[in-house]
């Protein structure tokens, strides 16, 4: 169990995991004897998060990876006409959103060293594939494949994440693994500038080679992923055991005992869904999705249209990827130091609406509104990195024998998905936001980026409240369990009176 705001030491686990008091000081759990805390946080980082932020590159690239192969000629060698591109980036939102629970449970059953290389092979190959379509029902069934495919790469690095560090520490991490998708968006308009290059070898065009360049690298580098992933911290091979029970003991302390039930029970799925707060945080995560999606996907359409040749227009996308990353690690730096989250939601959120509102109303003057994309970036994927670990970290632990009703960690996988998979329901509106028929003013795009962008800070808002609510009935005494034993205590995980939500 967790320890409270007035500082009472956490309930032990189960019995070979007691936690003496002796190793609190001034409320803070201690290492034993001979580990080194930092340097112990520093090998768990160096093994983690470079692997999940390559994954998510691969997986940010393969996906959006479509904006970049238009402007070299993919929509008329296929002959794409009307809404039929945005239906191939709408499809793959559909299996996408179904199968992302799922898809956190097998990661749970398999473990991710077995889980995520299989994933990554496969939206590899369909990529690779995707470079030899012929025409539209080509196209239309490898984004589909695709959705299916990646469906688990986004939830399951969030929870992976959220099982190795305490709540003032994951923020950083959660952020520099989805800013990795600045800078995939970044690294893909560069590689897109150089592999357009090829257009015309071997009788393919540019957009051709995107997709088979950049899916033979997902292929072969998902070979090496299945032997440098590591899974959960009590099955992890890179720790000693005296290791592993310090970072459950750690995660314990914060959150509750994450050791790893083995039994999977729709009911206890469906419990999760019993907390309301599961709703506002998907609709915090929806709310930024559509923008989001809208500018990853229509991007290089926006820049190009600003007058810029093809290989201009991908040079030129890279810029705001890259702020949007610096800006995201120190929002996400500050808002750890600081042990806050609701801040740092919506001033990035104000930022991007700002960006978006100058592209809604000035049309003549791209030193205007190219740096307005700036501000558009940065705002959203700053923001957005920070929902989601909000949200997830906010979520802990039962302890048995509760543990196989209300799902130790599948409570936090399913709530991982499902607020990322009911988010990305705003995908499939941003597909269909920024129409050829409305270029190059965008102007139904950018109004709907900027409602949907104040529906998320609404939600943020509501967030807020809600657990600041909660937290004072619990400090005052009169939370619904607030008469619970130690012993009950231990079983309500998030719901016990002793625990305390961030903020």
């Amino acid at each position: 169990m967790v320890a409270s705001e007035k500082g009472s030491i956490p309930s032990a686990g189960t019995p070979e995991y007691v936690v003496s008091p002796a190793r609190y000081v001034n409320g803070r759990l201690q290492p034993p004897p001979g580990i080194d805390e930092k340097a112990l946080l520093r090998r768990i980082d160096l093994r983690l998060l470079p692997v999940l932020c390559l994954l998510s590159i691969l997986a940010f690239l393969d996906r959006v990876n479509i904006a970049n192969a238009v402007i070299f000629g993919l929509k008329e060698e296929l002959n794409l006409n009307g809404l039929e591109y945005n239906t191939c980036l709408t499809i793959f939102f559909a299996p996408y959103i179904l199968f992302e629970i799922p898809s956190n449970i097998l990661l749970r059953k398999l473990g991710p060293h077995v889980w995520l290389p299989i994933c990554m092979f496969m939206f590899g190959l369909v990529t690779f594939l995707q470079g030899f379509v012929k025409n539209y029902g080509g196209i239309l069934t490898t984004r589909f494949l695709l959705g299916v495919f990646e469906s688990g790469m986004f939830p399951g690095s969030f929870y992976m994440i959220a099982m190795w560090y305490k709540r003032e520490e994951a923020q950083t991490r959660c952020t520099f693994f989805f800013s990795s998708t600045s800078l995939a968006g970044a690294f893909g308009g560069l590689l897109a500038s150089a592999i357009g290059l090829l257009d015309g070898k071997a009788g393919y065009r540019g957009w051709r080679w995107i997709f088979i360049l950049e899916g033979l690298l997902t292929c072969i580098l998902s070979f090496l992923f299945y032997f440098v992933i590591t899974d959960f911290p009590e099955e992890a091979t890179f720790l000693t055991e005296a290791e592993r029970r310090f970072v459950r003991d750690r995660l314990r302390a914060d959150v509750g005992d994450p050791v790893r039930e083995t039994k999977i029970t729709p009911k206890g799925v469906l419990s999760v869904f019993k907390d309301y707060k599961i709703f506002i945080g998907g609709f915090m995560y929806f709310g930024l999705v559509a923008p989001a999606y809208g500018y990853a996907y229509f991007a290089p359409t926006i820049i190009h249209q600003f007058g810029y040749t093809a290989i201009q227009t991908q040079l030129r996308s890279v810029p705001p990827w890259a702020a949007a990353f610096v800006f995201g690690m120190t929002v996400a730096a500050i808002s750890d130091r600081v042990r806050h989250r609701f801040l740092f939601t919506v001033i990035p959120i104000g930022i991007s609406l700002s960006g978006f509102m100058i592209l809604l109303t000035v049309h003549d003057n791209v030193s205007i509104q190219y740096p307005a994309l700036f501000l558009a970036t940065m705002g959203i994927y700053s923001a957005m990195p920070v929902i989601v670990c909000w949200f997830n970290t906010n979520r802990a632990f039962p302890a048995p024998p509760l543990r196989p009703i209300m799902g130790g960690h599948h409570r936090r996988a399913v709530g991982t998905a499902w607020q990322i998979g009911f988010g990305n329901i705003g995908g499939v509106i941003a597909t269909y936001s920024f129409l050829s028929k409305d270029a190059p003013r965008y102007t139904k795009g950018y109004a709907i980026s900027i409602a949907f962008m104040c529906l998320s800070a609404l939600f943020c808002a509501a967030y807020f409240l809600a657990v600041s609510w909660e937290n004072k009935q619990r400090q005052q005494g009169v939370d619904k369990y607030a008469d619970a034993t130690e012993e009950e205590k231990k079983l309500l995980g998030d719901l016990s009176p002793d625990y305390r939500y961030f903020l």
